[in-house]
């Protein structure tokens, strides 16, 4: 192949990928970087301005917590900055295994293993546990790791509607699989609901089906010391593998999958994007512990309490101001509200009109939400002060008054 050939097959993907951007940019969806200045908290530096931070997953607000800086600063000095190696080699070190440890007892589980994302262990558990001849069953709304991991599996996959048991149990009856697994975040996401946790236990018990709750956003916000979904429902015992990141209301990164001894073996031995990836840094390791700690212990308790209380004037203040929100089963405030615009261009135009107002509040968009439901998707903070939520309720009220969204 001589060298114009070359030019001209580079010029012909380049210019594809160019004319994908264009349709994108066209179709308002079309997505960048923006670089945030500082440290993670309840306001932070963006374009040379400090704006209330509505868009960050650091629900309890231990982000910027001294005693997890501090604990990651010792660990990267007494153990270095790189795992180095993949668990199986020589990456899994003492501060991996203390947190393992923590966590398996936090969860109710006998065991505990680590991963370098919540999307990894997803891949992880679910390619692991189910394969060909295999089916496994999919709340339509499970987050995108969930969905690429079905796909991956080569099981047969049945999507379920949202929280619909009926339709879940439908599926569950029909298909002749060597194994049947159903997985399902425990707080969505994208609309701050919970999972019908007894009722889909009831489900796997009755159809032998194992169960994957990706708890990520209710580790450390809900039930008996912030343990999550299945503690808030009294179902952890049900819960056959219970998987949650550490980047959120645990203020570090990474992510983990607490199980019996026997299931944390067979991931062990086959989780492939477990097995060929290098183990997060000792230094991560040991602030999720700290975290942990802060989780369990008094602090913990009255940051969830404080939460709590700033969701509900949330609620509240978006009633108030016209705005559409869902109710809360008792003693289960999610700091998370969507709220949802629809049409794409007027969600940016309220999320940019909310930046000019001192308010860091973005707009989610397909392919992250079904078309035809962007929205803006605040998150609150258990570190947001009264002052501050009321400020971007007058904020949000205006824009919308602005821009004519009803």
């Amino acid at each position: 192949m001589d060298k114009t050939s070359v030019d001209t097959t580079q010029k012909d993907w380049k210019a594809q990928l160019e004319d994908e951007l264009r349709e994108l940019a066209e179709a308002n969806l079309r997505r960048g970087l923006r670089t945030v200045e500082g440290m993670q908290g309840p306001t932070m530096r963006y374009g040379g301005r400090t704006l209330i931070n509505l868009s960050s997953n650091n629900y309890l607000g231990l982000a910027n917590f001294p005693a997890i800086i501090e604990a990651s600063v010792e660990a990267a000095r007494a153990s270095g900055a790189s795992g180095a190696a993949s668990p199986l080699i020589s990456g899994h070190m003492a501060a991996h295994e203390e947190l393992a440890r923590a966590l398996a007892a936090f969860k109710r589980k006998d065991a505990a293993l680590l991963f370098g994302s919540g999307f990894l262990a997803n891949l992880s558990l679910i390619t692991a546990l189910v394969g060909e001849g295999d089916a496994v069953f999919s709340d339509a709304l499970n987050h995108a790791s969930i969905v690429d991991g079905c796909r991956l599996s080569r099981a047969c996959v049945h999507v379920y509607p949202h929280a619909n048991l009926n339709r879940l149990e439908d599926a569950l009856k029909n298909p002749r699989a060597r194994r049947k697994l159903i997985v399902t975040d425990g707080v969505f996401s994208m609309d701050g609901d919970l999972a019908p946790l007894p009722g889909i236990c009831d489900l796997a018990d009755k159809y032998g089906a194992m169960l994957v709750v990706d708890d990520a956003h209710g580790t450390g916000v809900i039930g008996k010391g912030g343990r999550g979904s299945g503690a808030y429902f009294g179902v952890e015992d049900g819960v056959s593998v219970s998987m949650g990141t550490l980047g959120k209301a645990l203020a570090s990164y990474g992510a983990f999958a607490c199980a019996d001894s026997e299931v944390i073996d067979y991931l062990v031995n086959k989780a492939r994007p477990y097995i060929y990836s290098t183990s997060p840094p000792p230094a991560v390791a040991a602030a999720s512990r700290a975290a942990l700690r802060v989780v369990e212990g008094a602090e913990g308790e009255r940051r969830r309490e404080n939460l709590a209380d700033l969701c509900a004037r949330f609620r509240a203040g978006l009633r108030y101001i016209g705005v559409r929100v869902s109710e809360q089963p008792p003693g289960a405030e999610i700091p998370i509200f969507p709220i949802i615009i629809k049409d794409t261009e007027k969600t940016l135009a309220l999320a940019e009109y909310l930046m000019e107002a001192g308010v860091y509040l973005l707009a989610i968009r397909p392919p992250t939400v079904p078309e035809g439901t962007s929205r803006l998707r605040a998150t609150l903070m258990a570190t947001h002060t009264e002052a501050q939520i009321d400020r971007t309720l007058d904020a949000l009220e205006s824009g919308l008054k602005k821009l004519s969204i009803a």
